[in-house]
């Protein structure tokens, strides 16, 4: 594969060879704990409820904090500053969202996925094939821009630079997960997802107090030095404003908040991973584990940000391949020379791992338990394995798709992906959750309005806003930042259609209930209630 000049100081080989010894560690590791599963529906889609809080907590940081958590931020702190922080701040209040309104209700109401919840008071089939088709359309946005954004590290930390060599990336990436959870299930996902997650944030961790030390410790110091490395345009880096000028650009940004708030509680991967612990109590405590461990390492990326803009400049970050991506390879390269960098690039190669595997199970578990035994078979399921044999080839399946994808979208434009998975999650399956949770009245019919609703909403204004087509071309890269260039259709103004889609789509669950004559049995939802609140039945399975 032909080599082009990548980050500055980037050694492939050795990049390589240290993904190779992660990918290796791995998966013995995987292969190790595959031996004491049960090979029932329980333990792979859950890993038979056998981590601790903690163990969770720092496994549900691993699937949360994705490349773009590590890359993306810190190059939009290096960049723009306090408008990049924003980022950070949003991602970390969701959980607190989690923790309040989902955790502990979904881990005593649900058994393994979020069609659980949703059907424990309705209508089967309808509701449970809903979930599914709303849990599928997350993961599989979700996966496509992990897998996308594998070829676009590839091009950063690699050095490939033509499309058949990223292809060949993104199809090993593909594989290498496919592994993970075929081999593991969920106890060999988790446990990836945990030495990922110790990975990041002790890598994260080192660099963070190296930029400190280099600075004297002292933090105002540093945002100082990155003040003055940025010329004029320096002093905007600790003001609002710097990104988000314009009233659009602002309510943008609120639109944006409100998705990720608000879609991280509905996320399926996010909510499945409740499911792994024993009891409600220790559900609670791996949500706080992962509070302060995702805070802590959001804390590290103003530093790292700031760092980078300090010690690189922002002129640097901007001619490098990947653009604001590149500020935390280069600010390693920078700290650490060839070395470091090498051990950032496996970190994050690590990270995608990490996340596609936890999506992948997520979505293969809808399908077999959702779609195929409950809607499909009616319940009525041949033999305890016959289930998670059909979510064995749907993750098969679904893995090729998000390569087959990931090569097709391959340098385009991936961050309307990840708007549209954190919006679909907070427009379809949030307040289908809260609804069924606590309003006494929500029936069938609600439920399929607001899935079915929040989801074709999110996706038409996805479809016609700027995201897809229709902004300016840049004068410097000849291209316009939409997906689509040279064309222009949208009509609708923001990026983000959180803040339209989200309302819309309780109150379509309002109307579809109020509107409705199917009545909501008081019966259920009490039981519900009691179990919910209470942990009271929460071990006994779901009574349909």
């Amino acid at each position: 594969m032909p080599l082009a000049q990548g980050v500055e100081g980037s050694n492939p080989i050795l990049n390589i060879a240290i993904f190779g010894v992660f990918v290796v560690i791995t998966l013995a590791i995987v292969v190790r704990v595959s031996r004491r599963a049960t090979r029932g529906a329980s333990d792979f889609y859950t890993a038979g409820g056998g981590f601790s809080g903690p163990q969770n907590g720092v496994a549900i940081s691993g699937d949360y904090l994705s490349a773009a958590s590590f890359l993306g931020i810190a190059g939009a702190i290096a960049l723009n500053g306090y408008d990049g922080f924003l980022y950070s701040i949003g991602f970390l209040v969701a959980w607190l969202v989690a923790l309040l309104l989902v955790a502990e209700l979904l881990r005593n109401t649900g058994k393994y996925t979020m069609g659980d919840v949703l059907a424990f008071r309705m209508r089967q089939r309808p509701v449970r094939a809903a979930a599914a088709t709303s849990t599928l359309a997350v993961s599989f946005f979700y996966l496509l821009a992990q897998m996308a954004g594998a070829g676009g590290l590839i091009a950063l930390l690699l050095n490939i630079s033509d499309g058949l060599g990223q292809a060949v990336v993104i199809a090993v990436v593909g594989a290498i997960m496919i592994a993970y959870v075929l081999i593991g299930g969920m106890r060999g996902t988790t446990w990836v997802q945990i030495i990922k997650a110790v990975l990041l944030i002790v890598g994260a961790g080192v660099m963070t107090l190296w930029v400190l030390g280099l600075n004297g410790f002292n933090l105002s110091h540093l945002l100082g030095e990155a003040v003055a490395r940025g010329g004029e345009a320096g002093e905007a880096l600790l003001n609002p404003g710097k990104q988000y000028k314009t009233g659009v650009l602002r309510l943008d940004f609120v639109s944006l908040a409100l998705a990720l708030v608000l879609g991280t509680a509905g996320l399926p991967h996010i909510l499945m991973r409740f499911y792994t612990v024993p009891t409600a109590k220790e559900a609670r405590r791996s949500v706080v584990w992962a509070i302060w461990l995702i805070g802590l390492f959001y804390l590290f990326t103003l530093v790292l940000g700031y760092g980078a803009g300090a010690l690189v400049g922002p002129d640097a970050i901007k001619k490098a391949p990947g653009a604001a991506n590149s500020a935390a390879p280069l600010l390693a390269y920078e700290l650490g020379g060839t070395l470091l960098l090498g051990i950032i690039a496996a970190v994050a190669f690590a990270t995608i791992l990490a996340v596609v595997a936890g999506l992948t199970i997520t979505a293969s578990a809808s399908f077999a338990h959702d779609i195929y035994a409950n809607v499909i078979k009616k319940g009525q399921v041949d033999g305890k394995d016959e289930e998670v044999k059909v979510a064995r080839i749907t993750a098969v399946v679904i893995g090729v798709v998000a390569i087959a994808g990931g090569i097709l979208a391959n340098g385009q434009n991936i961050a309307f992906l990840v708007a549209l998975a954190f919006a679909v999650a907070a427009s379809a399956n949030l307040p289908t959750i809260l609804y069924s949770l606590f309003w006494k009245r929500f029936n069938t019919n609600g439920a399929l309005w607001s899935i079915y609703g929040g989801l074709a909403v999110t996706v038409v204004l996805i479809v016609f806003s700027p995201v897809v087509s229709g902004k300016p071309v840049d004068p410097v890269t000849q291209k316009s930042a939409s997906m689509l260039q040279g064309v222009d259709f949208h009509w609708f103004p923001l990026d983000n259609p959180g803040i339209v889609s989200i309302p819309i789509s309780f109150l379509l669950g309002y109307l579809g209930t109020v509107l409705s004559k199917d009545k909501a049995d008081p019966r259920k939802y009490a039981e519900m209630e009691v179990r919910s609140l209470t942990g009271v039945g929460s071990e006994k399975p779901i009574a349909h």
